[in-house]
């Protein structure tokens, strides 16, 4: 056998350089000079490994980490990790998924540091700690037959539970509930309770709408809270009885959640809203699509609130 011209012979006896290396590193010879020099692909996908493995880590770690935003201007939204576990949550940030449930206002955070603390609060903050006057329960509410309870919310809408809270009926003269899971009216009956101050005032705001507005369609309430609150399937807030979820209403007054923002009445929706806002929501977050709008820091667009407003309440003072 002849070599021809183009032909590349290789020699199955001669060791390649990596186990060349490895062979003379085995008689003392320094390994690292016969390894081929760093090359720049080499170099990217180390860093892409490196890259990888960082990001899962960070993702087992915010699995334990809770946090908040602090609304600390007009509209200046602050997160901040609040991390349980130093070791596991080192160098990870705030958990993503679910904002109205992981956002939280200045002045709460300011009442829980104080209560573990025992810090007094300056004039400036302790104004902003007083709950707006709780709200009568309307014509609704009696006529309707709520069994009032004085509630306790414990803990945040993402990490608490509710004590003694009050159901709202699955209708009612101005409302009917939805059930998120099945899509389908009315909602369970377990998923209605709240804050005794949250449902006199959803209950009070519905029913001054539909005074002014007496040809508008029932409002669609979602989810509230479990009868003893806690985690509940489809959210990650809605534990302590403060959070309310309130669908749009429809132009052609269906009693159901609306599946495309052409069919929210727009006018309904923004008055609706701003009875919320003036009966003092914490915070109400709405859809991008909606266009609805709202003083800064209350009225927060949101991704995945199209077709509701997800209303949260503060937590009553004592």
């Amino acid at each position: 056998m002849t070599w021809r011209a183009g032909e590349l012979w290789l020699d199955a006896d001669v060791l390649w350089f990596r186990e060349q290396s490895v062979a003379l590193a085995a008689d003392g010879f320094d390994a690292a000079m016969f390894l081929p020099a760093p090359t720049g692909l080499e170099a990217s996908r180390q860093r892409r490994l490196a890259a990888q493995a960082a990001r899962r880590r960070k993702k087992l770690a915010t699995r334990t980490v809770p946090a908040v935003a602090l609304v600390v201007g007009s509209a200046t939204m602050l997160p901040i990790a609040w991390l349980r576990h130093n070791e596991a949550a080192r160098g990870a940030g705030p958990l993503q998924e679910d904002p109205p449930s992981l956002t939280y206002r200045l002045d709460s955070l300011l009442s829980k540091l104080t209560e573990a603390v025992d810090v007094p609060v300056g004039s400036w903050a302790a104004s902003t700690l007083r709950a707006p006057p709780v709200p009568t329960s309307g014509r609704a509410g009696d006529l309707a037959g709520i069994d009032w309870r004085r509630a306790t919310s414990v803990g945040l809408p993402y990490s608490g539970h509710l004590i003694g809270g009050t159901q709202l009926p699955v209708s009612g003269p101005d409302w009917v509930t939805w059930d998120p899971i099945t899509d389908s009216v009315p909602n369970h009956p377990d998923r209605l309770y709240g804050n005794e101050r949250t449902i006199r005032t959803v209950v009070s705001v519905i029913a001054a709408y539909r005074a002014a507005h007496p040809n508008a369609p029932r409002v669609v309430v979602g989810d509230i809270s479990r009868r003893d609150g806690g985690p509940m399937d489809d959210h990650v807030s809605h534990q302590n009885g403060l959070d309310v979820d309130v669908y749009y209403p429809r132009h052609d007054h269906l009693l159901r959640a609306p599946i495309a923002v052409s069919q929210i009445d727009h006018y309904l929706a923004q008055d609706l809203l701003n009875r919320f806002v003036r009966a003092g929501a914490q915070m109400i977050f709405v859809g991008y699509s909606t266009r609805l709008h709202g003083p800064s820091g209350v009225v927060i667009p949101y991704p995945n609130h199209d077709n509701h407003m997800h209303v949260r309440f503060p937590r009553p003072a004592g």
